[in-house]
């Protein structure tokens, strides 16, 4: 491939970027995304991602194709013929007109701060979509509309029921970046269809996400805020009326250190109790059954905003208590040189709703993460890191575990990331 390449650069102007990617990371489980129950034993495995991405560009033409391999060390066995390769990345890019663009095939939905739509890339699959997008470009104006429909196969009827979370999407997304100033300002608008009913009698609900990210960085503050609610219908058949805010404040100090504090809000269920014979002695109803006032933060990148132990929104809540979260956090960063840098984040859960049982409160627990990140030469870089959890009772009744029992998590992954390439006139 590369020689037929090289050929046809030799007759036009080409472009041509092969970017490669081997991520090897270790880890070791002692509550990690769920807490660990008294007798449950930690998990110590490796996984890893190998991934190779072509990109070719010629005027107004892009195309790139990006497949991997993913899962866990001895997953297969030594000569097994089991295949773990998947095209993550399959697109075409037409620029048309003026600053105007189609975007076709298999691509990364990212935008803003990923809370909402976001690559995933901690997860060693990480996050795409089939869809065809249509964008403007031009100083300060993007917008971007995004249209997705999937389908079991062909020809084989129009009820949806396979691996992706929704049916169909359709999105609206602008931003504005001020070129005087540091402001900058998006708002998105999701349709997303789930199917309902059954393959005899399917139809498909909608439910509309709607909101804004806003950013401003005066001097050495970074301030940023996002706010979000839903309506519409919910995969489950519920009216939707959920609620997400978030804003957070960082400053930088001095060159090597850098100080934030946040806060966010995602809107939980209501429930009632009764006395009964569940494990707290009550049992739970939801307060409206025709209502989820739950907010869904659909496919953005959880890791990233709740927690590196991932027990909200990249794990499911237990006992079918969605009852949102409260989220206080604090964190410092310090670059102890130009190839290394420290981070340290606090964070206070609590729940957005009552629990719905009387004698527990709405505090879920505490979390403390360490990251160390050092790029040991071009294109190597080490990453660890280790967190630790200090649950409630509260925390046992809506994930699950046992809160007396010790939470810790540690990590450390080899990042190598090497890219070739080539121009031609």
């Amino acid at each position: 491939m590369m020689m037929l390449t090289v050929t046809v650069m030799a007759q036009e102007e080409n472009q041509l970027t092969i970017d490669a990617q081997l991520r090897t990371r270790g880890e070791y489980n002692n509550g990690a995304i769920f807490p660990r129950g008294a007798d449950q034993k930690d998990a110590t495995f490796i996984n890893e991602r190998a991934r190779v991405s072509l990109d070719f560009q010629r005027g107004p033409l892009e195309m790139k194709v990006s497949a991997q391999h993913t899962g866990v060390w001895g997953q297969d066995g030594m000569n097994t013929a089991n295949g773990r390769m998947t095209m993550n990345e399959a697109w075409v890019k037409l620029e048309f007109c003026d600053n105007c663009f189609v975007q076709i095939g298999r691509q990364q939905l990212s935008y803003d701060d990923e809370r909402i739509l976001g690559g995933l890339d901690w997860n060693v699959n990480g996050n795409w979509h089939d869809a065809l997008r249509l964008g403007y470009e031009k100083g300060p104006h993007q917008a971007h509309a995004i249209l997705a429909l999937n389908q079991n196969g062909a020809n084989r009827g129009d009820y949806y029921e396979s691996g992706m979370p929704y049916k169909a999407m359709q999105g609206l997304w602008y931003h504005y970046q001020a070129k005087t100033s540091s402001f900058g300002i998006s708002l998105l608008g999701l349709n997303i269809g789930y199917e309902q009913g059954t393959p005899e009698n399917g139809k498909t609900e909608y439910m509309q996400t709607f909101g804004t990210d806003i950013t401003y960085k005066p001097r050495a503050w970074d301030l940023h805020g996002a706010f979000y609610f839903q309506t519409g219908t919910t995969a489950a058949n519920l009216t939707a009326c959920g609620l997400m805010a978030s804003v957070k404040a960082g400053y930088q100090i001095d060159p090597k250190w850098k100080a934030s504090l946040g806060f966010d809000f995602l809107s939980g269920e209501e429930y009632t109790w009764s006395t009964g014979n569940r494990q707290y002695g009550y049992t739970i109803y939801k307060a409206d059954e025709g209502k989820s006032r739950a907010f869904n933060p659909l496919y953005g990148t959880h890791h990233k905003f709740y927690g590196a132990m991932d027990y909200f929104y990249a794990s499911p809540f237990a006992n079918g208590l969605n009852v949102g979260l409260q989220d206080i956090q604090a964190g410092v960063d310090f670059k102890a040189s130009e190839k290394t840098a420290l981070a340290l984040n606090y964070h206070y859960f609590a729940a957005a709703s009552e629990v719905a049982i009387e004698l527990l409160d709405k505090g879920l627990g505490h979390e403390l993460d360490f990251q160390l990140t050092t790029r040991l030469m071009k294109d190597v870089t080490l990453m660890a890191g280790y967190s630790f959890m200090k649950g409630t009772e509260t925390m046992d009744c809506v994930k699950g575990g046992n809160h007396d029992s010790w939470q810790d998590w540690a990590w450390i992954s080899l990042n190598v990331n090497p890219r070739i390439f080539f121009h031609k006139k």
